[in-house]
């Protein structure tokens, strides 16, 4: 095993944070790596190396290929069609390998997940949606027919909490659109995943619609408003499409725990407040660190608890909840489409829980909190624990 696979693999987690938790813990390893991520996702996996680090998927798929009993499964899943020229040569090495070892593959493999893009013909209409990012933003793209010939992409981005906050318009060839549909899906971070034309306008109304008040709406808008937000009465957003495809209704533990695990490993989210209430409560938990009156480590501890469940009741007011709520509910298409089912109905779960749970009950703004008071956080925890071992010390 080369130096550079576990690196390459290393950047796979990060561009597809569905599959982390399989492809960390294996540590390069192509074994433990399939062992952990099962033959459908290690598929998808060395899909995007292949796409994105040849030369580390070409390595990955020869390992595979070395182990047919267990191998033969993610390379026989593996679609060709849409991999650079080099990995396309890697991948039939591979299979014949395994031909010439009496495993049967067949010539005509599925068709590509990771980079499948929208039609693009005569009459375009395709929209793309990318994850949204640590801040609460992500963009949105719309491609259409231009009327003086090619292609016109629209690159919106949108903000649950601040509306639409830019709006770029490009006139392009529709080879180069293509082209670029095919980069965004394959992006290291916040790659795009394919949707709705309609349901697409649908959400980019729904941000401009709850503008912020001290943010007007960007010029390119109200140039291209018809174009980018006009969608019948009642369409769904992307979000709400996972909804109906996935439920979300019912009440399930487990899967809160799995989404509250996601924000933690900051696959998900955070999505912070606003810094004028996330620094009052970063202020009090500075305070009772430097509290002479509260001693006590233990003390201190549930103190800083009392004030994390003081702080999420105010942070997480009805208004942020419905934002955060949203957020996870956009997460849910992306990961659905993404065909991460089980962390895409995690995400379902913890926006009903942000609709019909108290914050200090939701393990979901629990673990936000965490996130985004990390700091604050590991420096109470510090003094505690230096208090705690100065109590120990035996004076003279």
């Amino acid at each position: 095993m080369s130096v550079g696979l576990p690196e390459a693999l290393e950047r796979a987690a990060s561009g597809l944070p569905a599959h982390a938790g399989g492809i960390r813990p294996a540590n390069g390893d192509p074994a433990q790596l399939l062992e952990r991520l099962g033959a459908e996702a290690a598929a998808r996996v060395l899909e995007w190396l292949l796409c994105n680090e040849p030369e580390a998927g070409a390595e990955l798929a020869a390992a595979w290929a070395e182990d047919p009993e267990t191998g033969a499964g993610p390379l026989r899943q593996v679609a060709g069609d849409a991999l650079p020229k080099e990995s396309k040569k890697a991948l039939r090495r591979a299979l014949h390998r395994l031909r010439s070892r009496g495993v049967a593959v067949p010539q005509d493999r599925p068709s590509a997940v990771v980079a499948r893009l929208p039609s693009l013909g005569d009459d375009l209409n395709a929209a793309m949606v990318s994850a949204i990012d640590p801040r609460g933003a992500r963009l949105v793209y719309l491609v259409e027919s231009n009327p003086s010939g090619g292609a016109r992409l629209f690159e919106v981005m949108l903000d649950e909490t601040r509306g639409v906050l830019e709006v770029e318009v490009y006139t392009t060839g529709r080879s180069r659109a293509r082209q670029f549909l095919r980069e965004i899906t394959r992006r290291g971070q916040f790659p795009a995943v394919e949707a709705d034309p309609q349901a697409v306008r649908a959400l980019v109304a729904r941000a401009a619609s709850g503008q912020a008040k001290d943010r007007p709406l960007p010029r390119g808008f109200a140039e291209w408003r018809s174009r980018v937000s006009a969608a019948p009465e009642g369409t769904a957003t992307p979000g709400e499409l996972a909804r109906e495809a996935l439920g979300g209704d019912e009440e399930n533990g487990a899967a809160l725990e799995r989404a509250a695990d996601l924000v933690r490993r900051r696959e998900i989210g955070p999505w912070p407040p606003g810094s004028e209430v996330l620094g009052s409560l970063a202020e009090e938990l500075a305070e009772l660190g430097r509290s002479r009156i509260l001693v006590s480590p233990a003390s201190r501890r549930e103190r800083a608890e009392s004030l994390l469940q003081e702080g999420a009741v105010r942070i997480f007011d009805d208004a942020f909840a419905a934002a955060t709520s949203r957020r996870f509910e956009e997460s849910a298409y992306v990961l659905w489409k993404r065909e991460a089912v089980a962390e895409a109905r995690a995400c379902l779960a913890a926006a009903r829980a942000f609709r019909a749970q108290a914050p200090g009950d939701n393990p979901v703004a629990r673990a936000i909190l965490d996130v985004v008071l990390e700091p604050a956080l590991r420096k109470l925890e510090e003094e505690s624990k230096s208090e705690e071992e100065s109590s120990l010390l035996v004076r003279p």
